[in-house]
């Protein structure tokens, strides 16, 4: 479903990405962990080409996203992303929020994009809320509307880029369950996150990165059981402690 080839991006003279690599087979969790500043949140956004890349290929379904020709709307459109801090439109009701995109992306009528956005918000367990605005909801409830929005757009693969890390950390475990169901689903994902307890638990591989490189691409387990490389041995010891 994601190809990733070869991929190198730099800001300037900075180089953050090199030569990064990695394929997400249809149906597949790959989490991608490491350090602050080691280039997993930049890798996940070339995937929808909201950061652009100077070298390498990226497809998505079989669309080139360095192409010149693809039109970079349309296929974020078929990629759902959940950002840190949710990104709602604030003066818009939860329905509101949900419906938005489905009429002016997708030409849905309003009828068909109410009923599909209420149908995800009954999923995340929020439909009781849909006239609240999103300042009268928690942290939490907010990630999961943004969740229930980015399904309702019919995504072929969604990204999420540590959903959690601007949550208290009594709200982290809802918006995990919900992330957890839809793995469970066969949702294809790619999800940046340092919740480690979620990546065992349902990532089909676990990518782990350091200094703009992809050091390590493992099978989810195999990468928590027996790391290949010292530096991952060296976070996963630092961050389960």
């Amino acid at each position: 479903m994601i190809e990733i080839d070869n991929v190198s991006k730099w800001y300037g003279p900075v180089q953050v990405l090199r030569d990064c690599t990695t394929r997400v087979a249809r149906g597949d969790v790959v989490v991608v962990c490491g350090p602050s500043g080691s280039g997993k949140s930049t890798l996940i956004k070339t995937v929808n080409g909201l950061e652009a890349f100077q070298q390498g290929t990226i497809r998505v379904d079989g669309t080139s996203v360095g192409d010149p020709a693809t039109r970079l709307p349309a296929l974020r459109a078929r990629i759902g992303m959940v950002f840190q801090n949710f990104e709602l439109f604030p003066h818009l009701s939860v329905r509101d929020n949900l419906t938005l995109a489905q009429v002016k992306v997708l030409k849905r009528s309003r009828d068909q994009a109410t009923a599909n956005g209420l149908e995800y918000l009954d999923r995340v367990g929020l439909l009781a809320h849909q006239d609240k605005f999103p300042a009268q909801l928690s942290g939490g409830q907010q990630q999961r509307v943004a969740i229930a929005r980015a399904l309702a757009m019919d995504p072929v693969a969604m990204l999420f880029d540590e959903p959690t890390s601007a949550l208290d950390p009594e709200m982290v475990g809802e918006v995990l369950d919900v992330m957890t169901g839809l793995a469970q689903d066969g949702m294809t994902m790619m999800v940046v996150t340092h919740e480690m307890g979620f990546a065992r638990r349902v990532a089909d591989r676990v990518v782990f990165m350091d200094e703009g490189r992809i050091v390590e691409d493992s099978a989810g387990e195999a990468f928590f059981e027996a790391p290949q490389s010292e530096r991952a041995r060296e976070f996963l010891a630092r961050i389960i402690h």
